[in-house]
């Protein structure tokens, strides 16, 4: 097993310096940016990744990167973009196909006027993170992550050193949490959230528990044996909650793992089912085919075309990789909860493409479709070609002073702090599955919904005034659940964790906490490191 949660559990067994500039925990996009800028700064900068691989999903498998606007990517992210360009120009990076034979099958994946490529192979990702790092002096350690049974050192409200597993502690004068769980800012004891806010609370409409029209999965018979309720309700599928439309609770929106896919014979894993696979925990899914016939969404899981052939492949539907309901408990679980998560989330994927492939009520045409796809042997082969980050789509949030809400990013509130854009869709997978009152199946929790580039507030990346000054948090950032749906995309992580690093840099210079640095300077700071900052400039065409 792999978990990043888990793997880690040793020593760091090296001697760290006795005081970092900057303190960097998460190498996701906004992490590994944070560094890379700290480093450029001349700072002395530790990154520490708790699991086997630095890069966070942009090299976990998310090569089909959510955009927005292209015109909205500045500094690092734009650089970051334009590195893969050229890396996918030079003929020797095609081995299984052309360059030529690639570009059609995805009109998005070159925008040639920026010179941005958004459509890459993981191991092609890990590569540019490394080499940015590596150039930028950022000293990086991975496999060891935080002792969250420990407490960190602290003077005043001012973090000095935090405990890794192993007994190693490492002191710094700022840090900054890029963890998709927020681990370093909840014990710093910063304010957060997990779960949805009520609509009421910031005059929102997608926030809070959202059922889905009945129609999109009424047809699925959510009982064990097939119309009789005192069988029992299918593996992830609950009780009616007792909650209206639109009112808060504490659940997150689904995870999966983004898979590298291909179908190229040479360089082909074949997908194995897990050691204790269950067919009924796939059984709303092989209900929904046989009720649907041969559906739009077969075979349940997209197959985004990255170069050499292979795939992101990621949920498509209702019914599809997201193992819904399992991601609940994630964010407040001990690492050893997290490990056991982490393998049912896998588990569930592979008893997915194993009964898609193999269950005999399918037809034999379209389980051939699913067993032409394998993993790719020349992807994370130190984690037996799966990728050992799962998607933590969210987790806790910050609560800052200036909490990003829908209403930014429709257009209705607007930041006067900005530090970078957001220009993706506000986007929430499906949160539970339940049975209605009437016995019907239905879900809940997605939605889909479009909007233009707006301003994210520096004070939403900062923890509230009065509370550890030298803590930054673009990851786990101060946004309600229905805005966070548009934030939480590698491209605004990278311009986000740029944008930590270069206020930190000022607030070394100025010896002033976070929270107290003059905005203007701030922002002459971005824009010198090509930041976009006003979202009326740009447009989503």
């Amino acid at each position: 097993m792999f978990s990043p949660a888990t793997r880690p559990n040793e020593c760091v067994n090296r001697t760290l310096s006795s005081l970092y500039d900057v303190v960097v925990y998460g190498s996701c996009g906004a992490g590994f940016a944070a560094a890379v800028q700290a480093g450029r700064d001349g700072l002395k900068v530790l990154l520490i990744e708790p699991g086997p691989r630095i890069g966070g999903m942009t090299t976990n498998g998310l090569g089909a990167t959510d955009i927005g606007s292209p015109r909205a990517i500045g500094g690092m992210a734009r650089e970051f973009y334009e590195r893969i360009f050229e890396h996918y120009e030079a003929p020797g990076s095609w081995w299984f196909e052309s360059r030529e034979e690639y570009l059609p099958k995805h009109p998005l994946s070159v925008k040639d006027d920026d010179r941005m490529h958004f459509f890459f192979e993981p191991s092609v990702a890990l590569a540019m993170v490394t080499q940015m790092l590596e150039e930028a002096g950022v000293e990086v350690i991975t496999g060891v992550g935080l002792d969250r049974t420990a407490s960190l050192q602290f003077e005043g409200s001012a973090i000095r050193a935090i405990p890794l597993k192993g007994g190693t502690v490492v002191s710094g004068r700022f840090f900054v949490d890029a963890s998709y769980e927020g681990d370093l800012m909840a014990m710093a004891d910063v304010p957060y959230i997990v779960g949805r806010e009520g609509n009421q609370q910031f005059g929102e409409s997608l926030n809070g528990f959202r059922p889905q029209p009945v129609e999109d999965t009424a047809h699925v018979d959510p009982f064990r044996v097939i119309g009789n309720p005192s069988s029992g309700l299918l593996p992830g599928i609950e009780e009616a909650p007792d909650l209206s439309a639109g009112q808060g609770d504490s659940r997150v929106q689904a995870y999966n793992f983004r898979l590298c896919l291909t179908d190229v014979r040479d360089n082909f894993v074949a997908i194995e089912p897990p050691a204790d696979f269950d067919p009924a925990g796939h059984e709303v899914v092989i209900r929904h085919l046989l009720a649907k016939g041969d559906c739009a969404t077969f075979p349940f899981f997209k197959r985004t075309p990255m170069p050499n052939r292979k795939t992101d492949s990621n949920n498509h539907g209702a019914f599809s990789t997201d193992f819904v309901g399992g991601s609940h408990a994630w964010a407040e679980a001990t690492d050893e909860e997290r490990c056991a998560l982490w393998q049912q989330h896998k588990d569930y994927m592979l008893g997915l493409l194993w009964s898609l492939g193999h269950d005999p009520r399918i037809p034999e045409a379209q389980r051939a479709e699913v067993r032409r796809w394998g993993l790719a042997r020349d992807e994370f082969a130190e984690t037996d070609n799966w990728p050992p980050q799962l998607y933590v789509r969210e987790a806790r949030r910050m609560v800052g002073d200036y909490v990003v809400s829908e209403n930014d990013c429709r257009g209705t509130s607007f930041a006067p702090d900005s530090v970078a854009l957001g220009s993706y869709a506000m986007d929430s997978h499906q949160v539970s599955r339940f049975v209605d009152q009437e016995g019907r199946l239905r879900m809940e929790g997605g939605f889909w919904k479009s909007c233009q580039p707006y301003a994210i507030s520096y004070r939403a990346i900062i923890p509230p005034k009065g509370s550890c000054p030298n803590l930054a948090v673009p990851v786990c950032l101060s946004a309600t659940h229905a805005a966070y749906g548009s934030i939480r995309m590698e491209p605004v992580f990278i311009m986000l964790g740029q944008a930590a690093a270069a206020a930190i840099l000022l607030a070394l210079e100025e010896s002033a906490a976070l929270q107290d640095l003059d905005y203007m300077r701030l922002r002459a700071r971005l824009e010198d490191l090509g930041a976009m900052l006003n979202a009326p400039q740009v447009s989503l065409k």
